[in-house]
């Protein structure tokens, strides 16, 4: 009772202490109690099947990326489309997708995570639904765009809840999770997608991801609401800094998708769009740096473990996504795999992430996150070595160590890039720093396939002027082999038997300065991690409540 009046005083600020009064000696106070730190909350099973849920979407956003690669010739033929026309069913979902990702942070300031997450799966799964019946391709890019554009605000709202929910080693174990489901969506979804068009149709591509996306909808709104909307923010929105992102990401995005196809710069199409894009990022950090309540908040980047972290983030996406698209195109194009071959053979690396995973969250718990981040990237550079080694008769035996070691690099890697940077940051800069995570990734994917186009094709035409410079029909060994193959192919085919063995030499020809190409553009590869390696000692040691 007697703390009262002194308590009551003490809110009168300091026009209480004027007057004689003011010289009066104070009464004694007790002194404050400290506040003993919060023990974080035991996950309770709500909250994982909730986490879970969402890591599920999360799965089938990432996984539509790659699913249609190994049928686009089915859909160009349903579609009644070009060649040159189908890879805008690809283009328009990426797109998309790097376009919503940065904004999924101020989304969820303003409506929730709860709110962005199940409008964006719902999006999503409607999306996929309309996908399927698609019979123009007009219509096909429409309804990827908008599956495109609901898949990248479900990434970037994953991890603000997993953070907000788990710590220590419970969050160190559902991280290895999470990095075992989303390296498995990447490698697994060629095959995935190859298995249900040879079994059913192109359409089933689509509609397998109506029941789940309707589940995870509803199991996430039950489920997970760790935030509440703040609609002020809606009077603040910066709509010039979303109309300067969506210019800038949008063009960049088709400058690095369609770049190769139609020689860069020399094409007029891709050349103004560069430009654009150029303008546009010019003006795009000049807003978000100088306006109150910017779209994304670059300055999340002063961090230092976040901008590293993110720079392995973008590493892995350029390893993760380049192994991806090179190993099954090398064994399409040289070895004439079918769909269910090359996914018997690439399945290696996502067996190998699930034998690693019940171990990879005690090794996170004893070992300091930066030596295993360098133990990682250092297998991975040790596996794409190994994996340049290729030749025409390279198959699943010869693939097996080179892949299995690729997924033991990737589950040493995902964990603690993913700590590093998002377990850098304090609560109020999760959400943005979850959405420029996530970017990152798909941007260090991007970069590096058109890179890959771009490699591939001066190194093919190296290649081809250096060996046809030895493929001399005045030499012994090329006469002796014409002479062998015309003998051969004369009682077996009709016309100019000498015509037919020239093809054939040149089809051989060809073939090895593909496989040389394949193993330079593999070898590339292993450049980013190196560096990767020189800048660890840059990192800061990570919080303990993130490293378990």
């Amino acid at each position: 009772m007697t703390l009262v009046p002194s308590l009551r005083r003490s809110r009168r600020g300091p026009a209480a202490s004027r007057g004689p009064a003011a010289t009066a000696p104070s009464r004694p106070t007790a002194e404050p109690t400290p506040v003993a730190p919060r023990t974080p909350r035991e996950p309770t099973l709500r909250d994982w099947i909730g986490v879970l849920a969402m890591v599920f979407g999360q799965f089938m956003a990432i996984m539509d990326v790659q699913i249609v690669t190994s049928s686009l010739l089915q859909i160009q033929g349903g579609l009644s489309a070009s060649s040159d026309e189908i890879a805008w069913v690809q283009t328009a979902y990426l797109i998309a997708d790097v376009v919503m990702v940065p904004m999924a942070g101020t989304l969820s300031r303003m409506l929730s995570t709860r709110v962005v997450f199940c409008c964006a799966a719902l999006g999503f799964t409607v999306a996929s639904a309309l996908c399927s019946t698609a019979t123009t391709l007009d219509e096909m890019i429409l309804f990827r765009a908008m599956q495109g554009f609901c898949g990248g605000a479900i990434s970037p709202t994953v991890f603000p809840v997993v953070y907000t929910k788990f710590s220590g080693p419970r969050l160190a174990s559902l991280m290895v999770l999470i990095s075992l489901i989303l390296n498995l969506s990447s490698t697994l979804g060629p095959t995935i997608g190859g298995y249900l068009t040879d079994t059913f149709s192109w359409h089933w591509l689509f509609l397998v991801n109506i029941l789940p996306g309707i589940c995870v909808t509803i199991v996430v709104w039950l489920t997970i609401d760790i935030d509440r909307p703040e609609l002020s923010l809606l009077r603040t929105f910066d709509f010039t800094g979303l109309v300067l992102m969506a210019t800038f990401l949008g063009c960049l995005e088709y400058v690095l998708e369609e770049g190769p196809r139609w020689d860069w710069l020399s094409d007029n199409r891709i050349f103004a769009t560069a430009i654009v894009s150029g303008v546009a990022a010019v003006f795009f950090f000049w807003r978000v740096l100088s306006y109150r309540q910017p779209i994304v908040d670059v300055r999340t980047f002063v961090n230092r473990n976040f901008a590293l972290g993110t720079f392995y983030t973008f590493v892995l996406g350029t390893g993760l996504y380049g192994a991806t698209y090179l190993i099954p195109l090398f064994l399409a194009e040289v070895r004439g795999f079918s769909a269910f071959q090359i996914g018997e053979t690439v399945v290696v690396t996502g067996v190998t992430q699930m034998l690693m995973s019940p171990f990879t969250a005690q090794i996170a718990r004893r070992l300091d996150l930066r030596v295993m981040l360098a133990i990682g990237m250092a297998l991975f550079s040790v596996a794409i070595y190994l994996t340049a080694s290729l030749t025409n008769q390279s198959g699943f035996w010869e693939l097996l160590v080179p892949q299995a070691l690729r997924g033991v690099a990737l589950m040493f890697c995902y964990l603690p890039a993913n700590m590093i940077s998002l377990g850098a940051l304090t609560q109020d800069r999760l959400k943005s720093g979850s959405s420029l995570y996530n970017l990152t990734r798909d941007l260090g994917g991007a970069i590096v396939l058109a890179t890959i186009g771009t490699i591939m094709n001066d190194r093919l035409h190296f290649h081809w002027n250096r060996l046809i410079e030895d493929i001399n029909p005045a030499r012994p060994v090329v006469q002796q082999f014409l002479d062998a193959q015309t003998g051969r192919l004369g009682s077996l085919i009709p016309g100019d038997p000498h015509r037919a063995a020239l093809t054939l030499l040149g089809r051989l020809v060809e073939r090895e300065a593909l496989v040389m190409t394949f193993n330079d553009v593999i070898l590339a590869l292993a450049t980013m991690f190196v560096i990767g390696l020189f800048l660890m000692p840059l990192v800061r040691r990570p919080r303990s409540q993130m490293a378990g």
